[in-house]
């Protein structure tokens, strides 16, 4: 959203700012205390490094880098990495992994098109903008899946070292007062999605660490993914969504990840970006329906605007307005306030598949979707 009363510029300096601060003050650490040997001292100098990234994205030249770096050196020097073996938990079991009974057709009438082959480059350009469709295994070559290494948690401890941490939301409904988000130490919550035999986490808590990019925090994890050709197509903005722009970001790219226990949920909602969304760990149910079923999808209002019937005005304002009210895996035969259109508009037209472990799937920006984890999920998105 655009701030008339903070300009680009004046947001940027204090970003960089902050960012200059972090750096110095944990630069001056590592000269003045560097025999220091508490742990918690060391942890908390990598944790001001890590809001750095995550809060000010680390803006200026080099900057990313020398807080990458500068991290490495304290965790080489002072936190040096302990793997064990977790007690036979270092890998997720059978029981997080496998998927609940769920229904292929939740609210919907139709199965998302699942294609028997890749498109070639030039067929993608040609009919991405018409439908979303889903690629069995297509992403099973990728060392995320091929090779097990996100379902194990040693890996995830080893390729971040001690003392990180990222951010994460809490509550199951961020449509809900309750929801918050926090700043929450990285092996905790690694330990919170591989429950020990005991029960795993006692707060009861559904902690969920969504639409973040992990992979500028840890850069390793880069390799383990093998973005598709298509994320690099320039797709013609869809006659839905006219006015449809790339991500801003040089590369025109933005790569995020989802990792959540089961029962895990994204409410219904739309996105201003074109989307590859890929399964790594787990199964999730998908639900998607197209932009024409904005009237019934009874989201909520658009504080700028009295009328807010075009999805692209969400690229410009990213309030509430781009998300609905109805809980789209209630019962079908929920009598909730809005369902009777919902279920009379909306559900002939939608579409749910569930993804495993490898699968794409593609869908243009307008379309509103929902996810529901059916076990432990670990997934990819990329916006172009």
């Amino acid at each position: 959203m655009k701030d008339s009363a903070n300009p680009p510029s004046i947001v940027f300096g204090w970003r960089r700012l902050y960012t200059e601060a972090c750096l110095m003050h944990s630069s001056i650490d590592c000269i003045a205390a560097s025999e220091c040997n508490s742990q918690s001292f060391w942890k908390k100098s990598v944790g001001r490094l890590d809001h750095a990234i995550v809060i000010a994205g680390a803006p200026g030249d080099g900057r990313l880098d020398l807080i990458l770096d500068t991290i490495q050196k304290i965790q080489q020097t002072h936190l040096p990495t302990q793997i064990r073996n977790e007690d036979g938990q270092s890998h997720l079991n059978d029981s997080l992994l496998r998927p609940r009974e769920v229904s292929l057709r939740v609210n919907s009438h139709h199965e998302i098109p699942l294609l028997s082959r890749p498109p070639s480059f030039s067929t993608f350009q040609s009919v991405s903008s018409l439908s979303p469709f889903v690629l069995r295994g297509h992403a099973s070559h990728w060392p995320a899946v091929a090779d097990g290494r996100w379902s194990s948690k040693s890996y995830f401890k080893e390729i971040a070292g001690q003392g990180r941490i990222v951010p994460v939301e809490v509550g199951a409904d961020y449509r809900t007062d309750s929801w918050t988000q926090k700043m929450m130490d990285w092996e905790s919550f690694l330990d919170y999605l591989w429950p020990s035999e005991t029960g795993g986490s006692s707060s009861g808590e559904v902690i969920y660490l969504a639409q973040h990019n992990l992979f500028k925090q840890f850069p390793e994890l880069s390799a383990d993914i093998v973005k598709p050709d298509y994320v690099y197509c320039s797709l013609d903005p869809p006659e839905f969504f006219p006015h449809y722009k790339p991500p801003s970001n040089d590369d025109q790219l933005v790569s995020n990840v989802w990792l959540g226990p089961a029962g895990t949920v994204s409410p219904a909602h739309t996105d201003p970006y074109f989307n590859v969304y890929v399964q790594v760990v787990g199964h999730k149910t998908v639900w998607l329906a197209p932009p024409t079923a904005q009237v019934a999808m009874s989201a909520f209002p658009d504080p700028s605007s009295s009328s807010s019937s075009n999805p692209a005005q969400n690229h410009e304002n990213p309030s509430m307005s781009n998300t609905s009210r109805l809980d789209i895996f209630a019962a079908s035969d929920c009598d909730a306030d809005g369902m009777i259109e919902f279920r009379r508009d909306v559900v002939p037209h939608a579409m749910s598949s569930v993804l495993g472990p490898g699968d794409m799937l593609f869908f243009p920006p307008g379309w509103w979707h929902a996810m529901r984890s059916e076990a432990v999920s670990f997934s990819v998105s990329m916006w172009f």
